[in-house]
């Protein structure tokens, strides 16, 4: 550990950098933890935070006080976070130079928090490992420009470009409609260049000023850690540029929604070897059988996929994204598309998570899906040709409170997830979706305010 910490404390004297910020991942995925100054963080080797920010809801609020006492302790202690090398970003919107570094989480005996997604997401991965399998991941962000908006009731609208005009109609794929935010655009490449991410393409996607942006493949952790640094990188580029960023998975009425993509494939630690080949080049049992498993189980984790209330609304009739876990060869229509590939890239693409999913805790759940299905030997259902909407033999649930109630009674994925991690994130979702209900929405005030 000693000869990490010096690695990082010459990483930061060799960039002259002032102030660390110190973060962790909650369940929501927001990043949480302290500034402090770069001689502070170095003398104290890490930071502590009270264990109750891994329970607090995007509102800020708790969970009900009688789960809250029973999966922490009722001293409302510290856990301690200890900084990971490999976790360490330039923070390039920083005045003063800035280093953000993304730590791991342990109680007062050196165990890890049970609570943590990044931990959570390090279980799953010791499961591949433990059968000398390793996970490689490409994901895939979409997300929206918008005007910038200070009304949580007025609706969002897209943003001027540089010709001065908002965009209108579907953009999919037009160069001239992504190169109306050049100037923001050049920012973010350079930043997200600086901070060493893996980004690949950038597409203009089917909405208004609504873009993706795509990592290389690697693995799953690293990667993690790099979507949540590029949501906040892309947050900062939009400010500067004065209009906003989100990661809403559906922000605007009757326009697209925003997902998360994730190419999974599985190959052999010793060889190399993608596992999801045979020697012939076609398609291999462990492959079908990691299809079969995230058709089983992400319709009972559905809540780590689609997180929100507002996650559901993308699966709605005619929302243009998938609604089922169908799968099929070259088919955008189902939730698990098999792109065309060579033996040694055969992957599977996961469609359903939203833009808004906490990035180690859908790369967890995406994985451990597939995996279960590896060790339990599960079937896949036959492939989809053609188009894939309207099956409605695997759909998925359509509201949050019947997605938390499967999660609750997914006994298969509490065995691999814990027992603590499952009652909290369960709970969690639970307190937002009732501050949610206490909410008056505009369509109850438009529709029924004098007609009922």
């Amino acid at each position: 550990m000693s000869t990490k910490l010096d690695q990082l404390s010459s990483w930061l004297k060799e960039r002259k950098i002032t102030e660390v910020e110190c973060l962790i991942s909650d369940l929501t995925g927001i990043a949480r933890g302290k500034i402090s100054p770069t001689n502070k963080f170095l003398d104290e080797k890490g930071m502590r935070l009270p264990e109750s920010v891994l329970l607090q809801t995007v509102t800020g609020d708790y969970v009900e006080d009688d789960i809250y006492y029973d999966l922490l302790d009722e001293a409302d202690i510290d856990m301690f976070c200890r900084p990971d090398e490999n976790a360490v970003f330039m923070v390039p919107w920083a005045i003063e130079p800035t280093a953000m570094v993304i730590h791991d989480t342990f109680d007062k005996q050196g165990n890890p928090i049970e609570l943590s997604p990044r931990n959570i997401l390090k279980n799953v991965l010791k499961l591949y490992a433990d059968k000398g399998w390793k996970p490689i991941v490409a994901p895939e962000m979409e997300f929206y420009l918008t005007k910038r908006n200070s009304d949580p009731d007025f609706p969002l609208e897209a943003p001027m470009g540089r010709s001065g005009r908002p965009e209108v109609g579907r953009q999919s794929f037009s160069i001239d409609a992504a190169n109306e935010f050049d100037p923001l655009f050049e920012d973010v490449y350079d930043w997200c260049e600086f901070q060493g991410l893996d980004l690949d393409t950038l597409i203009h996607e089917d909405g208004p000023a609504q873009m993706e942006i795509n990592f290389r493949h690697g693995e799953a952790l690293h990667l993690a850690d790099q979507i949540t640094v590029f949501k906040r990188t892309m947050r900062e580029a939009a400010l500067k540029h004065d209009v906003a960023a989100t990661f809403m998975a559906k922000p605007i009425t009757d326009q697209p929604g925003s997902a998360m993509h994730i190419h999974q494939s599985v190959v052999d630690i010793k060889t190399g070897k993608n596992l999801f080949s045979n020697a012939d080049g076609s398609m291999s049992q462990l492959f079908l059988n990691h299809i079969g498993g995230l058709q089983k189980y992400i319709p009972e984790l559905l809540p780590l996929f689609a997180p929100n209330v507002n996650s559901f609304r993308r699966f709605l009739p005619d929302t243009s994204a998938p609604v089922n876990v169908e799968w099929g060869e070259e088919n955008r229509t189902v939730g698990l598309r098999v792109p065309e590939a060579g033996p040694q890239n055969r992957r599977v693409e996961n469609r359903l998570a939203g833009a808004d999913a906490n990035p180690y805790l859908v790369l967890a759940a995406s994985l451990l899906c597939g995996y279960m299905g590896m060790v339990g030997d599960v079937k896949p259902s036959a492939p989809v040709k053609g188009r894939g909407y309207e099956r409605r033999n695997l759909r998925l649930p359509i509201t949050i409170e019947h997605a938390l109630e499967r999660m609750e009674a997914c006994k298969d994925a509490e065995k691999y997830l814990g027992e603590k991690f499952m009652r909290g994130y369960v709970a969690v979702k639970r307190a937002e979706h009732e501050n949610y209900k206490r909410v008056i929405s505009s369509w109850e005030r438009e529709f029924l305010l004098l007609s009922v």
